[in-house]
């Protein structure tokens, strides 16, 4: 017991300093944004290109959806490791370690692509998911920089990193056809490497974060044991699950359903667009949930996420209506982001927050994987419609509704307001 206290007093994150000494702060989480914007960045670096793929490698429904879903089922289970592991080493050295360890899958994918080998683009995809643990160094990260009541600001203000899968779906394609493949690859690995030099040189740890000595399996298993961590896995499956499966497949669902109207470029843009209004939407949520509770905030992203899910199932004609909604149907999912994360700081114990953050946001990205393969399995060609997947979603996002709408809301004390 004694040990444990020892364990449990050098993890505490919670600021135990005054407000001065947490001044540039927000630098910090911004420059963690732009870490993690290149981090998405990579992570996605095969959705934009899964029509090239599929062609030069003769790929069929299945093995497209596999090659898409692999990257986020990495990027999933290797949050809790990162998660865990920021508590211990800090979030500058984490920042730095993922971005530099994902490094080589990028050279790999573009090595598969050059030899046309779908078993090594599995691998370097799996690899890729290494880049997607980043989010899960950002959250302990910047919690630690603010006061409990302005969490949900600072955690969404990180969270707009999600506009790597943006800047991944705009600029890949184009960068492709202007450059070329190979170089663009060099590029994207050569800004990894930047990055992790301004991190190493310029992010620096607030001084109200202690390092944990707890061992790692003790300390998920901790994390495991508390409801909040499975309430908000559950949630945040669907709102970031949801976001992952849409950035990742948007493109392919886009040139499937609309071939006539929609290239890859031009589902490329549309991609963008939808992950920029997540990412828009996101430090709304935040902040919004730091004012009015997480639980209203929740509640209304799931109910937007379940009537335009039904909406995008009825496959409108490719245009206004279908853009609109998919936008309305981002923002929506990126208020939920901000709200989930913002119900996980006062529910959360500030030794366990990396932990807790963790298996969140693992639950986030298992949440991006399964859609994609289910999309490809209920894929009709006689009607050329994904409407089963898209009523399964439907249904899921009902549960998750009920679900929210049982749970007790928190909130930072007005006192530290």
């Amino acid at each position: 017991m004694h040990t444990m206290n020892q364990a449990d007093q050098a993890g505490r994150a919670e600021p135990t300093t005054d407000a001065g000494s947490l001044r540039g702060g927000l630098a910090q989480v911004i420059l963690a944004t732009f870490a993690s914007t290149v981090g998405f960045w990579a992570w996605m670096l095969i959705a934009p290109l899964q029509k090239t793929y599929a062609t030069e490698m003769g790929l069929n429904e299945g093995q497209i959806s596999l090659m898409l879903a692999t990257p986020v089922l990495v990027g999933a289970l290797g949050r809790i490791l990162v998660g865990a592991y920021t508590d211990r080493f800090g979030g500058r050295k984490m920042f730095a370690g993922v971005l530099l360890a994902a490094v080589p899958a990028v050279l790999i994918v573009m090595f598969a692509g050059i030899i046309r080998s779908f078993p090594l683009l599995l691998v370097g995809g799996f690899l890729l998911g290494i880049a997607g643990t980043i989010f899960a160094a950002g959250i302990p990260f910047s919690s630690a920089w603010f006061p409990p009541a302005r969490r949900g600001f600072a955690n969404g203000v990180f969270g707009m990193g999600m506009i790597g899968t943006a800047v991944s779906a705009f600029a890949t394609p184009r960068l492709v056809i202007s450059i070329g493949y190979v170089p663009t690859h060099l590029l994207v690995a050569g800004v990894m490497i930047a990055m992790a030099v301004l991190v190493w040189f310029l992010m620096k740890d607030s001084p109200a974060w202690r390092s944990s000595h707890e061992p790692l399996v003790p300390k998920v298993r901790g994390a495991l044991k508390l409801p909040v961590t499975w309430e908000m896995a559950f949630l945040y499956g669907i709102v970031f699950g949801g976001f992952v499966a849409f950035s990742t497949f948007l493109p392919k669902y886009l040139t499937t359903i609309y071939p006539n109207e929609v290239d890859p470029v031009g589902a490329g843009t549309r991609t963008a667009l939808f992950a920029a209004a997540a990412v828009i939407a996101r430090p709304i949520g935040g902040v919004l949930a730091d004012w009015l509770g997480p639980k209203v905030i929740s509640l209304v992203s799931l109910a937007g996420i379940v009537s335009l899910a039904y909406v995008v199932g009825q496959q409108p004609p490719e245009g206004i209506v279908t853009g609109t909604t998919f936008l309305l149907m981002a923002a929506a999912m990126g208020l939920g982001m901000g709200a989930v994360f913002a119900w996980v700081g006062p529910s959360t114990p500030s030794d366990k927050v990396g932990a807790v953050t963790g298996v969140v946001a693992a639950a986030g990205g298992l949440g991006g994987y399964f859609p994609p393969l289910v999309m490809g399995l209920t894929y009709n060609p006689q009607t050329n419609s994904y409407a089963l997947g898209l009523w399964l979603l439907v249904i899921v996002g009902a549960i998750a509704l009920v679900v929210a709408g049982m749970l007790r809301d928190a909130r930072a004390p007005k006192a530290a307001r």
